[in-house]
Parts: structure tokens; sequence; C-alpha cells
């Protein structure tokens, strides 16, 4: 299920790009004999330019491919990768519907390549670089306690995870916060410069947020939702701690352990 999880999204980017290129030529049927009219040269030319098109996406995706794959060690063309997902992405979605896959488990499929784009893109930053954004509704909602624009009024009971994750702060020294939607999320990244951001929420949120700070990197932890959405929702902190781990780097430059 987790390898069908992986190759979701190439498989949409595929479709789409099909798609394109069938729109593209159907196009330059109808406007074949205007376009010689104004050039004779021009039907050639726009064939030309579609045909680099689709060369340029199809290996942006072999490429995808390459990433998703366990043999995977490197990728390159980032770049390419993110403008092409967001570009496609309404024909992605498109295609989800006709084959009857639901949203979330596209952008599930996102965040996966997402983290992996990163993951080899050997990224590492000190504790400081980093911020971590957690959803609002990670805390518990009968909390009195509301630590939505400070976190530190947290009383770490440990009724939810947000008590851990700002241990888990005070300890390695990275920024932690806590916010109620995206405006806020992306206030906070203009006002602190992060080098990298490690966000905890809902795939529909981590696939905007995501696409909202390119090009700074930002990688996704989907939260676990027990109680439905937007309520009580909780985290696995021992995949969000190895998650912190693999970025972080001590004073002397090496890899935190």
């Amino acid at each position: 299920m987790g390898e069908n999880k992986k190759i979701l999204l190439p498989l949409l980017m595929f479709l789409s790009i099909i798609t394109l290129f069938i729109i593209a030529g159907i196009i330059g049927k109808i406007s074949y004999l205007g376009l010689r009219e104004i050039s004779v040269g021009l039907p050639s030319f726009f064939l030309g330019i579609c045909i680099i098109i689709f060369v340029v996406m199809t290996i942006t995706l072999l490429n995808v491919i390459i990433i998703i794959s366990p043999l995977a060690r490197f990728s390159f063309g980032h770049k390419f990768i993110y403008h092409m997902v967001n570009m496609l992405f309404p024909l992605i979605l498109l295609w989800g519907r006709i084959l009857k896959i639901s949203r979330r488990s596209i952008e599930r499929s996102f965040v996966n390549l997402n983290n992996r784009l990163i993951k080899y893109r050997h990224i590492k930053v000190k504790p400081e670089d980093l911020l971590v954004l957690s959803p609002h509704c990670l805390q518990l909602a009968s909390c009195k306690y509301k630590i939505t624009y400070d976190v530190n009024n947290c009383h770490k009971c440990g009724g939810c995870a947000i008590g851990e994750m700002l241990k888990m702060a005070e300890k390695v020294g990275f920024h932690f916060h806590v916010v109620t939607g995206g405006t806020l999320a992306r206030k906070l990244v203009r006002e602190m410069h992060p080098k990298l951001i490690l966000a905890i929420a809902c795939e529909r949120d981590l696939t905007s947020g995501i696409q909202d700070v390119y090009p700074l990197p930002a990688v996704g932890v989907l939260n676990i939702r027990p109680n439905g959405p937007c309520y009580n929702t909780t985290v696995d902190l021992v995949e969000v701690k190895a998650m912190i781990q693999k970025y972080i780097i001590n004073e002397d430059g090496d890899k935190k352990r």
C-alpha cells in the first residue's frame, strides 16, 4: 500500500502530461492554417516548442520516478519538479476525480515526494535556523491555556503533544510555534527567516504550505486525527524527532545523532 502511495503522484503527472500534449496537438491542428498564413514556418516552430516542453516534462517525470525508487541516492532538477507539479496540479486533481482517487491521497503522495526531494538535497541547518510549526488542533480543546500566540503558556502537563514538542525545542534549540492557519505561518516565516521549516499538519495544509514557501525548503509530518480533522489531533513524536535529527547539525558541523 505504501508503494502505491508513492507512485500515485507520478502516475497522475504522467496522465496530466499526456492530456496537455493532446490538448496542444488539437490546438495546433485547429490553428494550423492560421499560423501558416502568418508565417510558413510558424506551425513547425509551434510543434518544436511543444516537443521541447514535452521532453523536459518527461525527463522531469523520470527524475520523480527515480526519487521515489528504493535505489535513489540523489536527485536533480528540483525547481523543475516543483514548477511542474504546481502547473499540473489542477489536471492532477481532475484525473484523481476521474479515477476516484481522493484528494487526500494525492496530497499525501505530494508530501512524500517533497520530503524525499529535501532528503536528497542533503540540507543541514543549525538549530536556530529550523522553524517547527504545529497546528493549534494539536492542543487539547479543553485546555484553558491558549498557546497560539505564545507557546510558552503551555504547562507541559502531558495531556497533548505540545508539551513534548516544547521540551524538545528547549533541549535542541529550534524555534517552535503553534499557528492557526496559513496566514500566521507565512507571517512567522517572513519575520524569522528560517533556513528550513518542519511543518506538522494535515495533507491539505502541508501541500499548500510547502507550495507557498517554495523555494524555502519545508518538510512535512502528517498529524494523526483519531477524533476527525481539526479536533484533538496528535502526532508521532518519534517521527518528528527523527526528522529533526536528520537535518540538525551540531556547532562543530556534524549531524546530530
